[in-house]
């Protein structure tokens, strides 16, 4: 008997060591796996969300804070482009909430070029319905980068020509298309399904 006590005794350390070394592998895959993850999240790789959102992102910020695509280098729009070129290298971005963000306070947005009648036409309709928050209003022509813009809505919307008419994201064409909807009366259920207040239309 006090033979197997003492072999008992003897395993017990090799027992506890083998606990403790599965206790910290368990442990370090976990946190090597959470901090993994925060990390991918801190530098903005592949956000589950739409590409669009951050062409949005990057044509609705104010003249306090200035960026364009022209800024970035070896920008191929037939191709994804990391969120981080559209927020101008900020990495950090939850862009979740940021689509969230654009879809409440850019619901409706025209990318339009000044010395299109079509644009024109379009714009003019939507100014008709006086829209709450009004329709954010890109004009093309007028920025730097205007080549890329139309380049990456023609890959993101299938959608080449101007005006191009977003709403919470997607487009729904453009002039032709906006006045099929009024005519036809679903031009108002799709601005309030947008979440904007506006003026009821006699069609």
């Amino acid at each position: 008997m006090p033979a197997l006590f003492s072999s008992s005794r003897r395993g017990r350390p090799l027992l506890l060591v083998a606990l403790a070394t599965f206790a910290l592998v368990f442990l370090a895959r976990n946190v090597f796996s959470s901090s993994r993850h925060k990390i991918a999240n801190y530098l903005g790789s592949k956000p589950k969300v739409n590409e669009i959102y951050g062409l949005l992102y990057l044509v609705t910020r104010g003249a306090e804070q200035p960026h364009t695509l022209s800024d970035a280098v070896d920008v191929d729009p037939k191709k994804p482009i990391d969120f981080s070129v559209y927020s101008g290298g900020k990495r950090w971005i939850d862009w979740k909430k940021e689509a969230q963000r654009l879809d409440d306070d850019f619901p409706i947005i025209v990318f339009s070029k000044t010395y299109c009648p079509y644009s024109k036409r379009a714009k003019n309709l939507l100014a008709s319905y006086d829209i709450q928050p009004s329709p954010h209003i890109v004009e093309v022509d007028l920025r730097g980068d205007g080549a890329l813009v139309k380049a990456l809505l023609t890959r993101m919307t299938g959608r080449g020509t101007f005006p191009n008419i977003l709403v919470r994201g997607r487009s729904i064409g453009g002039s032709d298309d906006l006045f099929s909807l009024h005519e036809s009366s679903k031009l108002a259920q799709i601005l309030q399904d947008a979440g904007t207040e506006f003026r009821t239309q006699d069609v």
